[in-house]
């Protein structure tokens, strides 16, 4: 008996837009329950931690957005061949995690409001915290032979993960992609991918 999804999350691309192009690319139905932010606070209390996205799976919760694509990508084949490429999946989304902080000092609700931290704070991250992120995913798929892909020979949920972060960075910091040929490549061949492409051209309109 297939399973019934519902994911919910804001009415915007996000952390919720991961797991959104799971379902894209495996081609499963469910319901993409979307919250307009005025609404969130009288919401927030009925959900796990206070925070989106979630997964009900069922009569079952599940929070946090790196949890809810690994469980996907166990579900729908996207988790890697074996434990290796399960566990090295695992450390580039950690790593995109401490990265996507790293950008809310200076982008966002938290970013710091004094303009003279922010601004150095800018630009030690353009100068130094994105080379360093970038490069090593750029090494990671140079690393992995002739595959594409960051981890193994196939697409994996990280993959569809990174790609979707490197389209919202690259609409921050225009052309940041240029001296990584790999990561651009990779944005390129998921965003082609058919079912992706069709999730892309009818989804909601937002500007994150």
């Amino acid at each position: 008996m297939p399973e019934n999804y519902k994911l919910t999350y804001f009415n915007m691309k996000g952390m919720g837009e991961p797991a959104r192009l799971i379902f894209a690319y495996a081609g499963v139905e469910y319901e993409d329950n979307r919250i307009e932010r005025p609404d969130w606070p009288a919401l927030k209390k009925n959900f796990p931690w206070g925070q989106l996205p979630v997964l009900q799976v069922g009569d079952r919760i599940l929070s946090q957005s790196n949890a809810i694509c690994r469980y996907l990508g166990q579900k729908f084949n996207l988790n890697g061949r074996d434990d290796w490429e399960s566990a090295k999946i695992d450390e580039l989304a950690d790593a995109l995690a401490d990265f996507r902080k790293e950008i809310m000092t200076i982008h966002g609700d938290s970013a710091e409001k004094d303009e003279t931290k922010k601004a150095a704070l800018t630009a030690n991250f353009i100068g130094n915290t994105v080379p360093r992120f970038f490069g090593n995913m750029e090494s990671a798929i140079a690393k992995n032979g002739d595959s594409p892909y960051l981890v193994g020979k196939n697409l994996t949920w990280v993959d569809l993960q990174m790609a979707h972060f490197l389209d919202m960075f690259d609409a921050m910091i225009p052309n940041v992609l240029d001296t990584f040929p790999k990561l651009r490549k990779l944005k390129q061949n998921v965003f082609k991918i058919p079912s992706i492409a069709q999730w892309i051209e009818k989804r909601p309109k937002t500007a994150f």
